[in-house]
C-alpha cells in the first residue's frame, strides 16, 4: 500500500508522516532537503537555478516511486511527484523564474515518467492557511526558508487547492492542520488516524 502526504511548505508533511509511520508501522520515504545540491543556490537565486532544482525532485520522486512499488512494503512518501509538476514548477514559470522553453522540456519528462507509475492508494492533503504556513516555517528555522515571501506561499496555495479541487486518481483525504497539533496533543492525532483508518479499510 502506497499513502502519500501533500501540502505546502510548512503544512506539516514530514511530522505526519514520521507518526504515522511510526503508528502503522509504514516504511517512510522522505523529501531530499539535506542532499538536495541545488536548494541554497535556488533560494538564492531562483531564476538561475530553477530549473535544476525541479529536475532533481523530480528524478528523486520518480525513483522513490519505483522503490516503493518494487519494495512491496506498505510506504508513507512525504510530497509526491504530482505537486512538483502541478504546483511548484508551474509557479516558477508564471513568475518569470522558469523559461517557456525549460517549462515545456520539463512538462514533457513529467508527462512521460506519470505514464509508467501508479498513483498513491491514499493521498493524504494538508490545508494550511497562510498565516499557519508562516509560523510553522519560522519555528523549525531552515536557514534556505529564511527568504520564502508571503506572496510566493499564497501563489502556491492557491495551486495546490486547485490541484486538489481536480484530484481524481485516487481516493482523497483532506485533513485542515490550522487548528491541529500532532506532536503535542495525541487527541489531535488520534482524530487524523481515525479519518486515515476509514480511509485504509475501504482500501482493501
Amino acid at each position: 500500500m502506497h499513502i502519500a502526504v501533500a501540502g505546502n511548505i510548512g503544512a506539516g508533511k514530514t511530522t505526519l508522516t514520521k507518526l504515522l509511520s511510526k503508528h502503522y508501522k509504514w516504511e517512510a520515504h522522505y523529501e531530499d532537503v539535506v542532499d538536495n545540491p541545488y536548494l541554497d543556490d535556488f533560494y538564492t537565486q531562483m531564476e538561475r537555478w530553477s530549473f535544476n532544482l525541479q529536475i532533481y525532485f523530480l528524478n528523486s520522486r520518480y525513483r522513490q516511486i519505483l522503490d516503493i512499488r518494487e519494495s512491496g512494503k506498505n510506504v508513507i512518501q512525504d510530497r509526491t511527484i504530482y505537486e512538483d509538476a502541478h504546483i511548484f514548477a508551474p509557479n516558477l514559470h508564471a513568475m518569470g523564474l522558469m523559461t517557456n522553453r525549460d517549462f515545456q522540456n520539463y512538462s514533457s519528462l513529467f508527462e512521460l515518467m506519470e505514464s509508467l507509475v501508479m498513483p498513491p492508494d491514499l493521498m493524504i492533503y494538508l490545508r494550511s492557511s497562510i498565516p499557519n504556513l508562516v509560523n510553522q516555517i519560522h519555528t523549525r528555522g531552515r536557514d534556505y526558508e529564511n527568504s520564502i515571501s508571503i506572496d510566493y506561499l499564497s501563489r502556491l496555495n492557491e495551486r495546490y487547492e486547485a490541484w486538489i479541487d481536480s484530484y481524481e486518481k485516487g481516493k482523497l483525504l483532506i485533513i485542515n492542520v490550522d487548528n491541529l497539533n500532532f506532536v503535542d496533543d495525541p487527541e489531535h492525532l488520534g482524530e487524523v488516524i481515525t479519518k486515515i483508518d476509514g480511509e485504509i479499510h475501504g482500501l482493501f
